[in-house]
Parts: C-alpha cells; structure tokens; sequence
C-alpha cells in the first residue's frame, strides 16, 4: 500500500488541498490511509465520532480500502449518508444498499443511520436533520458529480446558505445521466427524478472533508471546481472555502489541470 505522499503531486486552490495519484487505485487507498488515520486522531480525543459516507462507483476503491483498515475502532464511530432517491421500488439501487454492501456491513459500527426514500421527503429531512444536529459530522467521506454537484446539490438546486439541512431535490438530467454512466441504471427513463440530499451547508459543516474524484469523466467537472469563481453555478467550487479539505483525483481526472 502506498503512505508516501511524495508519489503524489500536490496543489492547493484556495483553502483546498489537491492530491493528484497516477492511478485510481493509488488514489483510493491513500484516500482511505489518510481518512483512517483521521479517525485514529479524532478517537484519542472524542468518546464516539460522525462519519457522513457518499454511495457512487467513484468510491469504490476508497470503500474497499478503509472497510478493511487495522486498528479502527468502529464500535464507535456513528454511520450517515448524504442522499437517497425519493421512491425508489429497487432496494438494489438505493445508495442506503450500496453502502451496506461495501461498508456498512463489513465493520461494527456503532450505528447506522439510513435516510428513507419511501417516507415523505419532507418528514424524512426533518428526522435526518434532527439525526445531525444530534451527532455532528466530523468527517464527511464525498464525491464530485459530472455537472459539479456535491451529494445531490445540482447546480439548478445548490444553495450555499440553504436554511435547511436535509431536503428533497429534483434531478437536472446531467445527474440523471451520470447514473447511467455510472452503471447504475440501465437508462435515464429508469433513474428517479428527485431525491433527498445534505444541503450544502451541512456539508460544509463537517471538520474535515475527504472528497475522492477519479475518472476521464469528471476532468471537466474537476477543472471549473478548481478554476472557476466560487458560486452555485458550479456547487463544487465551496470546497476551496473549507479549512480542512483534501480533493483526491487520479491521472484522469486531473487531465484538464
């Protein structure tokens, strides 16, 4: 396993710290090396932590990884995840079954925290935000979307002060279309057209920010992230504003830098 981060190339834009892997796999398990040692630091000084996980093909490596870290205890680490489609009959696509398949299962969490998206999005974002203020994030574990959205804050939707800390959100087609992409769903007339999502500054809130982006077909996404004027036009763009960001990106996904 890779622990020397010279194997890196290291940027930063703003606030932002950018680590750049010449492979997908190089950048997951150092991803996963760094958020466990994190974990480790937190625990030396807190009875329990809150760890918010994002459920995309793009986390994959990063998962497998840290599922089988040594000396985590997670019998004391609290589990949410940032968003879920709204009325999804297949259980086998909601991103709740996505994570229990590739972590949420493997390692003793001290709890599980499932958004519902077969309840009224409404009561189920007053439940889920009620959840976070009960057990703040220290860690939030994310991705990138293809047009730039954080979770399912979609360009069309994100809001850098949202009032709100959960709610429901309909899907530009971008979004839509990256499920596809991803393998997820067979066509876009099968992917949901809404969801509920961690706003913004939910996110934000988090004390640190591991963000894992691999892949030819978020370079565009990953360019404006890093380049453009800091806006909801381009919602990925507020990670440059966090103290305690890192931005993990292979040779693909840094192809436009």
């Amino acid at each position: 396993m890779i622990k020397d981060m010279s194997q890196a190339k290291e940027l930063t834009a703003n606030k932002l710290k950018v680590k750049i892997f010449e492979t997908r796999n190089d950048m997951g398990r150092n991803a996963a090396y760094d958020v466990s040692q994190k974990i480790k630091d937190l625990l030396m000084e807190k009875d329990f932590i809150n760890i918010i996980f994002a459920a995309a093909p793009s986390q994959n490596e990063f998962l497998s990884t840290l599922s089988v870290k040594e000396g985590i205890d997670w019998s004391k680490i609290n589990a949410f995840h940032m968003d879920e489609y709204v009325g999804l009959k297949s259980a086998a696509q909601r991103f709740g079954q996505f994570l229990k398949e590739r972590i949420f299962s493997k390692v003793p969490f001290k709890k599980i925290y499932y958004i519902n998206g077969e309840a009224d999005p409404v009561l189920e974002g007053k439940r889920y935000a009620d959840l976070l203020m009960q057990f703040p994030a220290d860690i939030v574990c994310m991705g990138i979307g293809e047009n730039t959205h954080i979770a399912f804050n979609d360009p069309h939707e994100a809001d850098f002060h949202d009032p709100l800390m959960v709610k429901e959100v309909n899907l530009d087609e971008i979004s839509r279309r990256q499920q596809v992409h991803d393998g997820c769903f067979p066509s876009i007339d099968e992917v949901p057209i809404s969801a509920i999502t961690l706003t913004v500054p939910t996110l934000l809130n988090a004390m640190n920010i591991f963000c894992i982006v691999p892949g030819n077909n978020k370079a565009e996404a990953i360019y404006h992230t890093l380049n453009d004027e800091i806006n909801e036009m381009h919602p990925s763009t507020i990670l440059r504003s966090h103290e305690n960001a890192v931005l993990y990106l292979d040779k693909e996904s840094a192809s436009m830098l």
